[in-house]
């Protein structure tokens, strides 16, 4: 009786211990697992090229990265190429990715990383005469980022006719050579686009705020779950132990750090 019972204990404990190997090597697959990592030159969220990134959101993932032990590396690419790669391939991270309803159809947004607006700009000493058209406003030429959700915000207020290029740099120097009148762009990056152009910051002004924007990391509907939720829970622990704020204010000294953390995904409902 006590040799069935002592055996039937070893089976238990060999039962356990091997539970706790499965789930071990789990979560190694899972942190093993390969994942593109891209991200644009849009300081200061992002800034660099090729594998040498720099920025406000690059230090929120490296914290992320160093919690779960990853060493995939990121990659500055065209924001089209990335925004192409996370709709269309499995295991890809693109950030930072500004959230919209059709958005969140198409792929795993975790954040937000930062907020930001989106609004209209023009050369310095032009916005008052901008403001008094009223609706005539909407008639008027905007640059926009292609393929940006800046543009996506600029038709959906009514402004139709844009002038599209592939970087908010190219757009900035159009604006400054008087090719339109309106740039729409987010606000947390005009000071530094107008730097890298060679320009001041108040050499543009703001003509009016289209809207609140909130800039999320992006994962393509294919990521594994269980990847997710381990990004997830690391964002959750940087915001919770002060990380995330030390390196939002290193970045932004006069905003205020998002400090919700909201996983939003096309095939389960909202989890916060």
């Amino acid at each position: 009786m006590i040799r069935s019972s002592a055996l039937r204990f070893s089976r238990i404990r060999l039962l356990q211990c091997a539970a706790l190997l499965c789930g071990w090597l789990s979560a190694m697959s899972v942190n093993a697992q390969e994942l593109q990592i891209y991200t644009e030159d849009w300081p200061p969220v992002s800034f660099g090229q090729g594998m040498h990134a720099e920025g406000l959101a690059v230090d929120i993932v490296q914290a992320i990265q160093a919690r779960i032990g990853s060493h995939h590396p990121i990659q500055v690419v065209p924001w089209a190429r990335g925004y192409k790669a996370v709709l269309e391939e499995p295991n890809v991270l693109l950030f930072t990715v500004g959230r919209s309803e059709e958005r969140e159809k198409l792929m795993i947004l975790l954040g937000p990383v930062a907020v930001s607006s989106t609004a209209l700009y023009t050369r310095k000493g032009n916005a008052a005469y901008l403001q008094n058209l009223g609706d005539d406003l909407q008639k008027m030429k905007v640059g926009a980022y292609r393929s940006s959700i800046f543009a996506d915000t600029a038709r959906k207020k009514g402004y139709y006719n844009l002038e599209l290029a592939g970087t908010p740099h190219i757009i900035a120097n159009m604006l400054m050579a008087k090719r339109f009148d309106l740039w729409v762009e987010g606000s947390l990056v005009v000071p530094s686009i107008m730097k890298e152009t060679g320009h001041s910051p108040d050499d543009v002004e703001k003509v009016k705020v289209l809207d609140s924007l909130e800039l999320y990391l992006a994962f393509s509907s294919q990521t594994a779950q269980a990847t997710v939720r381990l990004w997830e829970d690391a964002l959750r622990a940087i915001k919770k132990d002060g990380s995330f704020t030390r390196i939002y204010q290193k970045w932004l000294p006069n905003e205020v750090a998002p400090l919700q953390v909201i996983r939003l995904d096309p095939s389960a409902s909202l989890i916060r």
